[in-house]
């Protein structure tokens, strides 16, 4: 009978060092070729989509992530797994916990790979589930001994950073100006729902890595060309799925798509990572398909929710 994971479950059996561990290696497989991972899929069913990412660990599972973009207030993800021998679905999740964690585990496995040794400052734009799980894992990976945080709402930045002291032991404060959470920031998040540009890049530190999650295409993006202008080293998750967006990602276009690097390659030590201390490193999230069944394996080898 196939495991039934809820958000609760997800949250109780996967920490933040386990997620970026699991994104690593799905990283390091989808470039080695063993994780089969095609751009996302989706049907236009009138006022929202069906989308669809799916992945295959050759020989060993293959499974799905299926979301809709109607905006319904209980809207929920599924994740299903099915055994790469048998076909037989092993185990199924609902709701938004396993997408986020993979989503931050994707980011702290980049944090780790790009960041300074010594990062341990770092600034968020946005105050989300996005932005947070963000943050979870780069405190896996690195010593923070500082979080700065800002968004639009005062009240939901000042409950970010108090969830960041509470949560992770950390020190945070919320600050009045993106430029403030940024400057002296060795490790940047931007994690918006803007479309246009939240960051001056001309405000980051040397040295300074940067995790983008937001929107990101040549239609609505929450950086500008000028991040991308100030990167030493820019990479993604999915150079595909890069180059599979509609309208295309601002990095996946001239002048930036020669520079555009696999951050799988860069964990696999195939491509240069950061090579200075005072580099600025810039990875663009994709999303890498069949991440989400990758880390819902994972749960099954863990620990079992109730069915």
């Amino acid at each position: 009978m196939a495991l039934l994971f809820s958000d609760a479950d997800v949250a109780a059996a996967l920490d933040a060092p386990g997620a970026v561990a699991a994104m690593r290696d799905a990283l390091l497989a989808a470039y080695q070729g063993r994780l089969i991972a095609p751009p996302r899929a989706a049907a236009p069913l009138g006022g929202g989509r069906m989308v669809l990412t799916a992945g295959h660990l050759t020989g060993e599972w293959y499974g799905f992530r299926s979301y809709d973009t109607f905006g319904h207030p209980e809207a929920e993800q599924v994740v299903v797994l099915h055994d790469g021998r048998t076909g037989a679905v092993r185990a199924v999740a609902v709701g938004e916990e396993l997408g986020s964690r993979r989503t931050g585990g994707l980011g702290g496995a980049a944090v780790a790979a790009l960041a300074r040794p010594d990062a341990a400052t770092l600034g968020v734009i946005g105050s989300g589930r996005q932005a947070w799980t963000q943050v979870w894992a780069a405190a896996a990976v690195r010593p923070l001994r500082e979080v700065l945080v800002h968004s639009r709402s005062a009240a939901r930045r000042e409950a970010f950073a108090a969830r960041v002291r509470a949560e992770l032991g950390v020190p945070a404060r919320a600050v009045g100006s993106a430029r403030e959470a940024v400057t002296d920031a060795a490790i940047v998040v931007l994690a918006t729902t803007s479309v246009t540009p939240v960051l001056d890049a001309t405000d980051l530190a040397p040295g300074a890595h940067v995790n983008t999650v937001g929107f990101k295409q040549v239609d609505r993006h929450e950086f500008g060309p000028d991040l991308l202008d100030r990167a030493d080293v820019l990479v993604t998750d999915s150079p595909a799925q890069a180059a599979a967006y509609a309208p295309p990602m601002l990095a996946a276009v001239a002048p930036y798509a020669g520079r555009l690097g696999d951050l799988g390659a860069v964990l696999a030590g195939a491509a240069p990572g950061r090579t200075g201390a005072d580099q600025v490193t810039v990875f663009c999230s994709t999303g890498l398909a069949g991440t989400e069944v990758f880390l819902l394996d994972r749960l099954v080898r863990v620990g079992a929710p109730a069915v």
